[in-house]
């Protein structure tokens, strides 16, 4: 059964294509990982895909609930909540009780252990934690290969597998991924070598034995479209405007909007690095004591508050928010 279908889906920004043509069906329990260099605009593709981009063309379609899992510079882990507080707090978002939080498998992660001090694979397991407790047909993550060592990588992997085994499917982003681990790959073209944005669904053992990059075209200029993201999909969703302006990737000029920080090294490295609109911080409730009750109020300041939330309720609670 198709959790997800996507049809000539496409993302633009300003003059420039971050993903487009994107034709893909995702079934219960399988595993699609979006590829690319810098810049190629993983981030943005993956959030599409999630419902949390708006489109600029074609449409994509959702069985079941799709949650985002840890996506960098958009729904950060708040730096003084503990591992414990931020699950109580997506309890409460969730309408479901606070006391439900002991009991919620936090797969190793120290339950007093704060926002500001988890290393990048602790921000990606808290991000399935709290992805998990909305029963999602689909989660998202960003930067599976990102500030992470061999045997973290395995290990989250490990975590990803069990939720495909229990019927889930997955999407990720990475530079490259092992073939064995996945059932088809979205590649991203390299929009320095002209048409940007295209995609190419290939199977795992296409993508093993190396299929050819999609040639390009040095894509005509288009008029400017504004790209608004959106947080669409739950009870609690709210469109949110994405900023005008990105970051350039890797020094590159106006065409690398908002991706590609070094993805190997650097923690924050893929969300950051990805061609993706900035969004606005919405409002989170806040949790000001790990026995008191969550309620709803303004959001952190910037320094506080790195989630530049798009997820909803049952994308596993955004306190502002995938």
């Amino acid at each position: 059964m198709s959790v997800l279908s996507a049809t000539a889906a496409g993302v633009r920004h300003h003059r420039r294509w971050l993903v487009r043509d994107l034709d893909l069906v995702v079934e219960a329990g399988e595993t699609v990982a979006v590829v690319g260099p810098p810049g190629s605009g993983r981030t943005s593709a993956v959030l599409a895909l999630a419902g949390r981009l708006r489109l600029s063309q074609g449409k994509i379609d959702h069985r079941g609930t799709a949650v985002l899992g840890h996506v960098a510079g958009v729904n950060d882990p708040e730096p003084v909540f503990t591992v414990h507080e931020h699950v109580k707090e997506r309890l409460a978002l969730l309408g479901r009780p606070q006391r439900e939080a002991g009991s919620v498998p936090l797969h190793g992660l120290d339950p007093e252990l704060r926002g500001r001090d988890l290393t990048p694979y602790q921000r990606q397991v808290l991000g399935l934690v709290l992805a998990g407790l909305s029963s999602p047909a689909l989660v998202a993550l960003d930067g599976v290969d990102a500030g992470l060592d061999a045997r973290e990588r395995a290990e989250l992997w490990g975590l990803l597998g069990e939720l495909t085994a229990a019927g889930v499917a997955v999407l990720v982003t990475a530079r490259e991924v092992d073939p064995a681990r996945v059932d088809r790959v979205v590649r991203l073209n390299d929009p320095q070598g002209g048409d940007a944005g295209r995609a190419v669904v290939l199977t795992a053992a296409e993508y093993a034995a190396g299929e050819p990059d999609v040639s390009a075209e040095p894509a005509a200029a288009e008029e400017p479209i504004a790209l608004t993201a959106t947080d669409q999909p739950a009870p609690e969703t709210a469109d949110v405007p994405a900023a005008d302006a990105e970051q350039p990737d890797d020094a590159t000029p106006d065409d690398a909007p908002h991706d590609d920080a070094p993805h190997d090294d650097a923690p924050h490295d893929d969300a950051q690095s990805e061609d993706v609109a900035p969004v606005v911080p919405e409002e989170q409730p806040r949790v000001g004591d790990a026995d008191a009750p969550v309620e709803a109020g303004p959001a952190a300041d910037a320094g506080e508050s790195a989630e530049g939330r798009v997820e909803s309720g049952h994308d596993g609670g955004k306190r502002a928010e995938q």
